[in-house]
C-alpha cells in the first residue's frame, strides 16, 4: 500500500508519535485493513481528533555548525560546534571570542556571531579541512588608536572595535 493512502487516513500522525494510544488500537485495524486491500469503516468507538503537523509546524533538522581557528599571535587553536540544535552555543561562542581577543592588551569582546556563519559557509563551499588563520579579531579602541598613529591606514571607527570583522588567512589542505 503506498504512504499517501496511510497519510490519508492520519497515519502519519500515529508514526509520528502524535495519537493517543486509546486511538492507536483503533489505527492497527485501519492500518490491516489498508494493508489487506479493503477500505476500512469508520470504528464505533468516538476516536480523539487526530493532530497532524502542517508543514511549517512539522521541525527542520538543522546542522552543527563548527568553526576551526587558529590565532597566529598567541598560538591557540580552537575547533568549536558553535551552533547546535537552531541556536547559537554560548559557551562556544565565549570560548571564540576569547580567541578572538585583541591579543595586544587581552581584552576580549563579544563578536559578531554571524562571522563564524560566514566562516562556516566558506568552510563547506570549499572542503577545507585546515583552521581559519585569525590575523586580527577583536581590536580595542586603544589598539586601533596605536596601529593608525604608526601606519596611518588604520580606520578611525574600525568594524574591528565593534566586533563585526576579523582579518583571515588560509592554508589550503583538502581531504583525499
Amino acid at each position: 500500500m503506498h504512504r499517501r493512502k496511510l497519510l490519508q487516513w492520519g497515519l502519519g500522525a500515529f508514526g509520528a508519535g502524535l495519537v493517543p494510544l486509546a486511538a492507536a488500537r483503533a489505527d492497527d485495524d485501519i492500518i490491516g485493513a489498508i494493508l489487506g486491500g479493503k477500505h476500512p469503516t469508520a470504528p464505533s468507538v468516538p476516536q480523539q481528533p487526530v493532530l497532524r503537523p502542517t508543514p511549517m509546524e512539522a521541525p527542520i533538522p538543522v546542522e552543527t555548525r563548527w568553526v576551526h581557528l587558529h590565532n597566529i599571535h598567541t598560538g591557540e587553536k580552537l575547533e568549536a560546534a558553535y551552533w547546535e540544535n537552531g541556536d547559537y552555543v554560548p559557551d562556544a561562542v565565549q570560548a571564540l571570542n576569547k580567541v578572538l581577543r585583541d591579543y595586544r592588551n587581552d581584552q576580549v569582546h563579544p563578536m559578531d556571531p554571524g562571522l563564524y556563519d560566514i566562516l562556516a559557509k566558506i568552510q563547506a563551499r570549499t572542503e577545507a579541512k585546515s583552521p581559519f588563520q585569525v590575523i586580527s579579531g577583536y581590536r580595542s579602541p586603544a589598539t586601533n588608536k596605536m596601529l593608525a598613529n604608526r601606519s596611518g591606514e588604520v580606520a578611525k571607527h574600525s568594524l574591528h572595535m565593534e566586533g563585526k570583522a576579523m582579518d583571515i588567512s588560509r592554508t589550503w589542505r583538502w581531504s583525499t
